[in-house]
């Protein structure tokens, strides 16, 4: 499902359809702006979102997939920080755009799950290998 879900809003950002499109456009200006324009970088985003889901197909690429995945969660939390005003009411009240990030978590947790076991997973086969 995370792949699913990175493939399904890459894309969205690369046909230029994405309803995030605004907030990342914001958040650009105030970051990025100086050094790439905001059509460039969402395309950029949207292919490297794609990526990351590609990654997690592939079993043996699981760390390498959540690693980036980490990586891209961190920007994805900065307008809560950069854009207060698009994401928070009022104290502990978010927006609806602050609960599209903050469910961020969710996935997270998912690719945390994911990633313990696949370590777990490995250190069993080599502690197998190794007995035989």
């Amino acid at each position: 499902m995370i792949a699913l879900v990175y493939i399904w809003f890459g894309l969205l950002k690369v046909l230029g359809t994405s309803p995030a499109e605004g907030l990342v456009t914001k958040l650009f200006t105030i970051t990025l702006a100086p050094w790439l324009n905001a059509p460039s970088f969402l395309m950029l985003l949207g292919i490297g979102e794609c990526l990351i889901g590609f990654l997690w197909l592939f079993p043996r690429l699981t760390k390498l997939a959540f690693w980036f995945m980490i990586g891209h969660m961190l920007t994805t939390f900065m307008p809560i920080f950069f854009l207060p005003n698009e994401t928070w009411q009022s104290f502990f009240a978010l927006t609806l755009i602050g609960q599209y990030i903050i469910k961020n978590l969710v996935l997270v947790s998912s690719a945390w799950f994911i990633y313990i076991f696949t370590l777990k997973d490995m250190v069993y086969l080599s502690t197998e290998i190794n007995k035989s």
